[in-house]
């Protein structure tokens, strides 16, 4: 079990990257953007620039935060983006040892819900894990802004039809707070975190940290545990059945990676990481605490 996170949540260079890493006394970043461009789309010089800086430091990087089939790229619209993105990004795991690409699964627009993508997405998503497989990585689908998330019947339907060693789950506990079951009649209710969970657990290698509440229409972004993405339940759970995997962190508190209007100082956004960090410790090991107690905690790394 390892502890990391969405880095550029905490400062947009790599230097500040790097040193909220360091300073939480972690190993890994789960790299997505760096100078507000995603790693997969440096240019070269700055690419080589940001493994020399992370070798320098002892930082690895655990996954590819990537853009393929996520909330910008729709089903509606053709795949190559994704497709081309899924290419670039396989020789730059190689050369970070990276393991792990997080995907999505073409976003559906509301409008389209009642239309069936099931085919479309599957055909699309089966295509980038078989570039995966063939370039020897593993695609994290992540129930966010895809049609495989928009409920856990639709991520089983996908693992089902993509069919590949190549294909697993990562689970991100905040975003079934905020996101439509798009099962049964309308209107739709959000997704239970505890529910999905539940679902998918065996096929999740991966977990990001992240919770919130719905104020009306309002996301409001929380603490870990302070909100209703049952993060302790979760937590728990997998520790109680032997989760060897890691676990990152996604704070959105002072930044939201896809929604430009959520600023904050540079500091106020790097101190929010840390202290996100480091109450997610804190929570963690009160867990830890706990099982050992009652002798529930599977001990696996």
């Amino acid at each position: 079990m390892y502890l990391t996170g969405f880095a550029d949540e905490a400062a947009s260079d790599i230097d500040g990257q790097i040193r909220a890493t360091k300073e939480l006394g972690w190993k890994f970043i789960e790299a997505r953007a760096i100078d507000g461009i995603n790693i997969t789309s440096l240019s070269e010089e700055k690419f080589a620039e940001v493994c020399d800086k992370l070798e320098a430091a002892g930082i690895s990087v655990n996954c590819f935060g990537s853009g393929i089939a996520n909330w910008a790229q729709k089903i509606t619209q053709p795949p190559d983006p994704s497709y081309a993105e899924m290419k670039r990004a396989i020789p730059r795991m190689h050369r970070l040892g990276t393991k792990f690409i997080r995907i999505m699964s073409f976003a559906v627009p509301p409008e389209e819900y009642d239309k069936d993508w099931s085919a479309e997405a599957i055909k699309r998503v089966k295509n980038i894990v078989r570039m995966a497989e063939d370039g020897g990585v593993i695609c994290l689908h992540e129930n966010c802004a895809g049609w495989g998330s928009l409920s856990y019947e639709h991520t089983l339907r996908l693992l089902e039809g993509v069919n590949s060693p190549a294909l697993k789950l990562v689970f991100d506990t905040g975003n079934p707070i905020f996101d439509d079951d798009v099962r049964g009649p309308k209107p739709y209710r959000k997704q239970d975190p505890w529910e999905f969970y539940q679902a998918v657990r065996q096929h999740i290698v991966h977990v990001h940290i992240k919770d919130g509440y719905l104020e009306g229409e309002r996301q409001v972004f929380t603490f870990p545990g302070e909100g209703k993405g049952r993060i302790r339940e979760i937590v728990t759970d997998l520790l109680k059945t032997g989760y060897n995997g890691g676990f990152s962190i996604e704070p959105h508190m002072a930044v939201v990676y896809h929604d430009q209007s959520v600023k904050s100082s540079d500091e106020i956004r790097y101190r929010n990481y840390i202290e996100y960090g480091r109450r997610f410790v804190n929570l963690l090991e009160e867990i830890k605490k706990e099982l050992a107690e009652s002798g529930q905690l599977i001990k696996n790394g």
